[in-house]
C-alpha cells in the first residue's frame, strides 16, 4: 500500500489508508487496535508483531487486558504518523488474520 505523505495536497492520506485497515482507528498521535483472542493467538500474533517491528525499526505497544489485546503504534518521534506506522498496522491484520485462521 503506498499513500502521499506530508502536506502535498489538502486530502488526509492518513485517513485514506486507516480505511482500508477495519477496526484500527486513530487517536491524536496513534493508531490503535482491540482484539478479542485467547491466549495462545494473543502469544503467537504477539511474536509475529514482533518480528516485523523489528524489520521497520518500531516499537508497539501490546498488551493483554481482560481477554482482549491492545495494540497501539505510536511514531518514535511522537509527532507524526508515518507510513512506518500504517504499514506496520497492515502486516498486523495479516498476522492477526492468520493466526485466528489457525483455529
Amino acid at each position: 500500500m503506498r499513500a502521499l505523505w506530508g502536506s502535498r495536497a489538502s486530502r488526509d492520506y492518513l485517513s485514506d489508508a486507516l480505511t482500508l485497515l477495519p477496526g484500527w482507528t486513530r487517536e491524536g498521535r496513534q493508531i490503535k487496535r482491540t482484539l478479542v483472542i485467547d491466549d495462545s493467538q494473543h502469544a503467537a500474533l504477539t511474536e509475529r508483531i514482533k518480528v516485523v517491528a523489528d524489520a521497520l525499526h518500531l516499537q508497539p505497544e501490546v498488551r493483554r487486558l481482560d481477554g482482549h489485546t491492545q495494540i497501539r503504534l505510536i511514531p518514535r518521534d511522537g509527532e507524526t504518523i508515518t507510513e512506518g506506522e500504517v504499514t506496520l498496522a497492515a502486516r498486523i491484520e495479516d498476522a492477526y488474520r492468520t493466526v485466528t485462521s489457525d483455529v
